[in-house]
């Protein structure tokens, strides 16, 4: 069997109604997208901590609507459309989609994943390959993360690596909770990882309980007091870069920074960005991986007491 997929482009404005009227119309899935991604006129939709973000959607918004077979892609559309009295919007791409036992492909392209020589992210699916590794049991997600993008092998590295045992470890936009319990699992004395999406912070709990690891998880304007000898944020460029003050100032005296979600080519801006917030933290990048850097920097002083 084969499905249509259509592609529109739609302003902040119309998105989200357009998405839910397609879906009540007999679309099979709808999907939201930054048209402007990966460009300089990327938008985060990041806010400081107990803050509103400035903005709820995006600019552009590129939304992938797959179809049943047979349907009518204009029909549909003029129909969704009316119903939330707005323009039909032009389809600017489509491609054919064959059907398939997407349960069991997905689970293909996700096998067990090493990182780095004793750390796996294992999905339930899978008896672990080595047993007596650190196994992280992570089944991959559309919202909040597989635990194998190179931005999220690139801080399990470093955690692997460098972070010291007895550490206080801050997950900053947490996600599935995977670098927060690849903390625990690999020595801190206490982790806490904080979201501003309350469903991730579910599925970052259910994720921790079922890895037997105790690790806290809360949104970001209930964080506890304190700072942290190792601060965790893999989210991307622009909200790095507007989270710098907030993240700057958990990093405990002799404590680590640690930055991913960033593209070679903003590396250099990034680090740069930092430093006019505070010098005390030198950033460099650690590690690339397929075109994104990992930064890292120590903060001067001694390491906080435990």
């Amino acid at each position: 069997m084969t499905l249509r997929e259509i592609t529109l482009l739609a302003g902040t404005e119309v998105a989200d109604a357009l998405s839910d009227a397609l879906l009540e119309h007999g679309a099979l899935s709808v999907s939201i997208e930054d048209a402007d991604a990966d460009t300089v006129d990327e938008q985060p939709l990041y806010g400081e901590p107990g803050a509103q973000p400035e903005r709820t959607g995006w600019a552009h918004n590129r939304v992938s609507v797959l179809l049943p077979t047979g349907s009518d892609p204009a029909q549909l559309l003029a129909a969704a459309c009316e119903a939330v009295s707005i323009s039909v919007p032009r389809i600017c791409g489509e491609r054919q989609v064959d059907d398939a036992d997407w349960v069991r492909l997905t689970q293909a392209q996700f096998p067990p994943t090493r990182i780095g020589n004793g750390l796996w992210i294992v999905p339930s699916w899978h008896e672990p390959p080595d047993p007596g590794a650190v196994n992280i049991r992570l089944d991959p997600g559309i919202a909040f993360g597989t635990g194998t993008h190179p931005t999220t092998r690139l801080c399990l590295a470093w955690l692997l690596q460098r972070m010291p045992r007895g550490a206080r470890v801050l997950d900053y936009g947490c996600g599935s909770g995977v670098l927060a319990i690849a903390a625990a699992k690999l020595g801190a004395r206490e982790v806490i990882g904080t979201d501003i999406d309350g469903q991730a912070l579910v599925a970052a709990r259910a994720n921790s309980r079922r890895n037997a690891v105790d690790a806290r998880y809360t949104a970001p304007e209930q964080l506890p007091p304190g700072p942290f000898d190792v601060v965790l944020a893999n989210i991307l460029a622009n909200p790095l870069r507007l989270l710098a003050p907030a993240l700057l100032a958990r990093v405990a005296p002799g404590g680590w920074l640690v930055l991913s979600g960033v593209l070679d080519r903003q590396a250099e801006e990034l680090i740069g960005a930092y430093a006019q917030v505070d010098r005390a933290v030198p950033l460099d990048v650690w590690a690339t991986e397929d075109g994104w850097s990992c930064l890292s920097g120590r903060r001067r002083g001694p390491i906080a007491a435990g």
